[in-house]
C-alpha cells in the first residue's frame, strides 16, 4: 500500500513542479468543484433554469454528501499532507510538494468528497442539457458534447485535489465511480411531490443515523478525531484549518438543507416565484462566499 501512496505523492510532485504554470487553474478548479457551492451557487442557478433540475441538484449535493461522510468514517483513508510527515516514506529523500489552504482539510480522505459529490449532484444537469441538446442538434459529436463536459470537468477536480495534496489518485478515482453511480441511480428518483413530513423525517433521519453510527464506531474504540488531530499538527498554518471541513460541519448542512428544501416546496411562495428575484438569490450567496474565503499564496516546503 506504501508504494501506491508514494506514487500518489509522486504524481502530486510532478504536477506542482512540472506545470507550475497551471497552478492558479488548478486552485479555481478545486474552488469550482467544492461541494459547498452546490449549495451556495449551481442549485439556485439550476433551479432557476429549471425546478426539476434545481430540486434534483439539492436533493442528490445533501444525500451524498451524508455518504461521503459515512464512507469516510468507515474507509478511513489518509490524505497526502499529513501522509508525507507520518509515515516516514520520505524521511531520506523528502518530496518537493508545497501545501495550499485548501489543502487542510480535516476528514478522512477516502472517497474524495469533491469528486464523488459534485459529481453525483452535477449528472441531473448533465442530463437535462444532453436531452436539449439530442432534440435540436443532429451531429453525433455535439450530442456528446455535454458528457464530455461533465468528464472532463470532473477529471479536472480530481487532478486539482491531487495537485493540493487533499487526494491520493486512488481516492479520487473511487469518488469519481461512486459520485456518477449515485447520480445514475438517484436522479430519476428525486422526491418531487411528498409530504413536509418527509422531508423533516429525512432531516431527522440524516442527524440520527450519523450520530448512531458516529456512537457505534466509538463504542468499538475507533478514535474518529484522528484525522482532525493529524490535519491540525501537519498543517502549515493554523488558520487553513477550517472548521467547514469538519465532519459534523457538512451533516449540519445536509440535515438542514433537507429540512430546508421540504419547508420551501410547500410554502406559498414556492407557485409564486418570479425568474429575475431567483436569479439574484442564486448570486447573492455565491458572491459573499467569495469574497470571504480568498486564499492567501502558498507556503513553500519540501
Amino acid at each position: 500500500m506504501e508504494s501506491t501512496l508514494g506514487a500518489g505523492i509522486a504524481m502530486a510532485e510532478a504536477l506542482q513542479n512540472q506545470l507550475p504554470w497551471l497552478e492558479n487553474v488548478w486552485l479555481w478548479v478545486t474552488f469550482l468543484g467544492d461541494p459547498k457551492n452546490l449549495f451556495l451557487f449551481y442549485f439556485p442557478v439550476a433551479y432557476y433554469s429549471s425546478r426539476r433540475v434545481g430540486i434534483a441538484v439539492l436533493w442528490i449535493s445533501l444525500i451524498t454528501e451524508w455518504l461521503n461522510l459515512v464512507f469516510k468514517w468507515l474507509l478511513f483513508g489518509d490524505r497526502p499532507f499529513w501522509w508525507i510527515h507520518e509515515s516516514g516514506y520520505y524521511s531520506q529523500a523528502p518530496a518537493q510538494v508545497h501545501q495550499f489552504p485548501s489543502s487542510c482539510e480535516t476528514g478522512p480522505g477516502s472517497p474524495s468528497g469533491h469528486c464523488m459529490i459534485t459529481g453525483a449532484a452535477f449528472w441531473p444537469i448533465m442530463t437535462a442539457i444532453s436531452s436539449q441538446v439530442a432534440t435540436r442538434a443532429h451531429s453525433r459529436w455535439v450530442r456528446v458534447m455535454p458528457s464530455l463536459a461533465y468528464c472532463t470537468f470532473l477529471l479536472a477536480v480530481g487532478l486539482s485535489r491531487v495537485f493540493l495534496l487533499a487526494h491520493f489518485p486512488h481516492q479520487v478515482l473511487a469518488g469519481l465511480i461512486t459520485g456518477a453511480v449515485l447520480g445514475w441511480l438517484m436522479t430519476p428518483r428525486v422526491p418531487m411531490e411528498r409530504e413536509l413530513s418527509f422531508y423533516g423525517l429525512t432531516s431527522l433521519a440524516l442527524l440520527l443515523g450519523a450520530s448512531l453510527i458516529y456512537w457505534t464506531l466509538f463504542t468499538l474504540g475507533l478514535d474518529l478525531s484522528w484525522s482532525i488531530n493529524l490535519a491540525s499538527k501537519w498543517c502549515e498554518r493554523p488558520e487553513w484549518v477550517h472548521l467547514d471541513s469538519r465532519p459534523f460541519a457538512s451533516l449540519s448542512r445536509d440535515s438542514g438543507a433537507a429540512l430546508g428544501l421540504g419547508i420551501a416546496l410547500h410554502s406559498p411562495c414556492y407557485a409564486q416565484y418570479t425568474l429575475w428575484p431567483c436569479l439574484v438569490l442564486a448570486l447573492v450567496p455565491w458572491l459573499v462566499y467569495t469574497f470571504s474565503s480568498q486564499e492567501a499564496p502558498p507556503i513553500r516546503s519540501s
